[in-house]
C-alpha cells in the first residue's frame, strides 16, 4: 500500500522550499536538488513526482528553475566542471548529434586475401 502524499497544498511546499533558499542564503551555501529534498522530507524521484501533478507542476517547475538559475551563474566562474556536470545531471547537453547516411553498392567486390611475399 503506497503512502500518502507528504503534501497536499502546493503553498506549503513552496512556503518550504522558500525557507530552504533563504537559509541556503543566510548560511552562505549553494542551494542543490539533494538539499532541497531535505528540506522537504522527500526524495529526488518524489520532487519529480510532484512535477508531474498539475497541482503543483508550477510550483516544482519555479523551484528547479531557482536551482538552476544558481548554478548557471556559476558558469561564469574560472572552473566550471562541477556545474556543467551538474546541469548535464539535470538534463542539459554539450553534444551535437550527426546522423549521416550513405547508399553502398556491395555488388561489384571481389574479396581476395594477400599474403606478403617471404
Amino acid at each position: 500500500m503506497a503512502r500518502p502524499p507528504k503534501f497536499t497544498d502546493p503553498d506549503e511546499f513552496e512556503d518550504i522550499a522558500n525557507a530552504y533558499f533563504a537559509k541556503c542564503v543566510a548560511d552562505e551555501l549553494v542551494p542543490t536538488v539533494n538539499g532541497l529534498g531535505l528540506a522537504l522530507g522527500i526524495c529526488r524521484d518524489t520532487l519529480l513526482e510532484y512535477g508531474k501533478k498539475p497541482e503543483f507542476s508550477d510550483t516544482v517547475k519555479s523551484v528547479r528553475m531557482r536551482l538552476e538559475n544558481e548554478w548557471e551563474q556559476r558558469l561564469a566562474g574560472n572552473s566550471v566542471a562541477g556545474t556543467i556536470f551538474w546541469l548535464k545531471n539535470q538534463g542539459w547537453s554539450d553534444k551535437t548529434e550527426q546522423t549521416i547516411t550513405a547508399d553502398v553498392n556491395v555488388s561489384g567486390i571481389e574479396r581476395r586475401i594477400v599474403h606478403p611475399k617471404d
